[in-house]
C-alpha cells in the first residue's frame, strides 16, 4: 500500500472485515477451547486464544493474495485490544506500549502457527509455549485444541474469500 492509498483511503475501507472479525472473536471465545481444551479463561488466555484463531484466518487470506483484507483485519484487531486497554483504565501514555507488545506478540504467535500448522510441523508445542504459555497442561487438552485448529485450520482452506469477508467460518 502506498503512502497516498494510506492517507486518501476512504476510512470505511476496513469496514467490510468487520462480519470476519466478529466471527473470529466468537470464535476464540467458545467456552470448548476452555473447558475441553483447558485454557486459561483469563483475559491472557481469551487474548491467546483469539489470537490463534486471528492467526490461521490471517494465514489464509495471506494464501489467498488478500493483503488489504489481511491489514484492514489486523487493523480491527488492534482497534479492538485498544478499545480494551482503554476500558480496563490503561491510560493514553501507556497504551500505545501494550498494544506495541500484543501486537508482537500476534506476530510471533502468527509465525509459529504457521510453521506449526505445515505439513510436518509441532502445533503442540507451539500452543504449549503460545497458548498454554509454558504453564503444565494436561495433553489430553493440548490435543483437543490441536486437533481443533487443525481442523479449522483445513475447513479454512476450503472456504472462499467471499464466504470469509461475510464473516462466515467454517465449522
Amino acid at each position: 500500500m502506498s503512502i497516498f492509498d494510506r492517507l486518501f483511503r476512504r476510512p470505511e475501507d476496513r469496514t467490510v472485515m468487520r462480519p470476519l472479525y466478529d466471527a473470529v472473536v466468537a470464535r476464540g471465545r467458545d467456552v470448548r477451547w476452555y473447558v475441553e481444551g483447558a485454557v486459561p479463561d483469563t483475559l491472557d488466555g481469551r487474548f491467546d486464544m483469539i489470537a490463534a484463531i486471528l492467526s490461521l484466518v490471517l494465514c489464509r487470506l495471506d494464501h489467498a493474495d488478500m493483503r488489504h483484507e489481511n491489514v484492514w483485519l489486523t487493523e480491527l484487531f488492534v482497534d479492538d485490544m485498544d478499545s480494551q486497554l482503554r476500558q480496563m483504565g490503561i491510560g493514553d501514555v501507556v497504551v500505545g506500549k501494550h498494544i506495541g507488545r500484543m501486537m508482537s506478540a500476534l506476530g510471533g504467535r502468527l509465525s509459529a502457527y504457521r510453521a506449526g500448522i505445515a505439513p510436518g510441523g509441532d502445533l503442540a508445542d507451539a500452543l504449549k509455549r503460545n497458548l498454554y504459555r509454558g504453564e503444565p497442561v494436561d495433553p489430553a487438552a493440548v490435543a483437543f485444541v490441536e486437533k481443533g485448529l487443525r481442523a479449522f485450520s483445513a475447513a479454512l482452506q476450503a472456504t472462499t474469500p467471499d464466504s470469509l469477508i461475510a464473516g462466515k467460518l467454517p465449522e
